[in-house]
């Protein structure tokens, strides 16, 4: 595998350094000698136990936490394999349509391989974060007059007739570096979970840990496929309802999605794992995200969330029993979108306690006791 990354000394640290999904992988992967390996570390994220979330539902509940990735979400899994082979193939340009995650993925990629990315987001629909990710790594930002779907389009048009490479979801590239997260999973459990459950907006993430969870069971490495749940915003549940969304509408923008790309993949998916589709309205997404933020300690934005409320929906169902093992990824870095944060349940901004120069005041604020002399 040709690389360019330069060796990190130890300095007598005996542990090695992370070296990303296609180094890590690469026997697993659509690798060869060829593949300029092109990494900025991806991969390699925390599998984190949530017992907030395992005393409310009586489950084993974890947190894979793909806000960690180094764009801050999972698109970077994908990424490192869409541009690794893209640049393999001779590409000098790629583009892709966005609601934000894929755009600065793809932007930060392009720039490490010294390539160019276009990317097409929907105008006005696109978090500040994640358009600032795009800017800041030197794409070709263009913001199209309509949803994602019609920038989906578009993309597929441009390079059909143009020589631009395309690494959205519907490039297979894409699936199979992120199907990685699955590999991790059992690595760090030493089988498959009983349940994963996960955002969907163009279903590409489920369909990749289905696949990476089902070559695990064929390795012998695991003893069962999990019952792999998806979720998508009430808005904008295509899946669910059975036809495209004309005018998808959710403040999980991630996946404001109506006609997913990975549809008919993801179908096939939730077929050979016993799996459900569900839609969460927005209150439920919020409500899952202050939650995550403030019980658990991991700070997502709002698409991210909707895990864990399908979790609560499904575990009071009674589907999901006391003891199972659980395992939810949370697929973007709060940091993307955080103006939720900033928002009260009320829907009113948080304000902070203001004080005085008086350590007694603030002592009455937290309310301490001053220690006995």
């Amino acid at each position: 595998m040709a690389d360019s990354t330069p060796s990190i000394p130890s300095r007598g640290i005996p542990s090695r350094q992370w070296r990303g999904v296609l180094h890590e992988y690469a026997d697993r992967l659509d690798i060869t000698e060829a593949t300029p390996i092109v990494t900025l570390g991806e991969g390699g994220t925390p599998l984190v136990p949530a017992p907030a979330l395992s005393a409310r539902t009586g489950a084993n509940v974890y947190i894979k936490f793909e806000g960690m990735n180094p764009t801050g979400s999972f698109k970077d899994r994908g990424m490192t394999m869409a541009i690794s082979k893209a640049v393999e193939h001779g590409a000098k340009a790629v583009i892709c349509a966005s609601t934000g995650n894929t755009s600065a993925s793809a932007a930060a990629y392009a720039t490490h391989a010294g390539i160019t990315a276009a990317v097409l987001v929907p105008e006005g629909k696109i978090a500040m974060g994640k358009l600032s990710q795009a800017i800041a790594h030197n794409a070709e930002l263009i913001q199209v007059q309509g949803n994602f779907d019609d920038c989906l389009d578009l993309a597929r048009d441009l390079s059909a007739n143009y020589p631009v490479h395309l690494v959205n979801s519907v490039n297979p590239d894409r699936i199979n570096g992120q199907k990685t997260a699955a590999y991790e999973v059992v690595e760090v459990l030493q089988d498959a979970p009983d349940f994963h459950l996960l955002p969907v907006g163009n279903a590409g993430n489920y369909t990749a840990y289905s696949r990476g969870y089902t070559e695990e069971l064929e390795r012998g490495v695991t003893t069962k496929l999990p019952r792999m749940f998806g979720f998508q915003a009430a808005g904008s549940a295509p899946i669910v309802l059975g036809h495209p969304v004309k005018n998808p509408d959710t403040i999980a923008s991630a996946i404001r999605i109506g006609n997913p790309a990975s549809w008919e993949l993801a179908l096939a998916a939730r077929e050979a794992t016993d799996g459900y589709f569900g839609a969460i309205t927005d209150e439920h997404i919020l409500a899952a995200h202050r939650l995550l933020s403030a019980e658990v300690g991991i700070f997502v934005e709002p698409a991210s969330a909707i895990g864990v409320a399908g979790l609560l929906e499904r575990s009071e169902a009674g589907v999901i029993p006391a003891g199972a093992t659980v395992v939810i990824t949370v697929t973007g870095h709060g940091l993307k979108d955080p103006q939720w944060a900033l928002r009260t349940a009320d829907g009113d901004d948080v304000k902070p306690t203001v004080v005085s120069v008086d350590a007694a005041e603030i002592a009455g604020v937290l309310g301490l006791q001053k220690a006995a002399s």
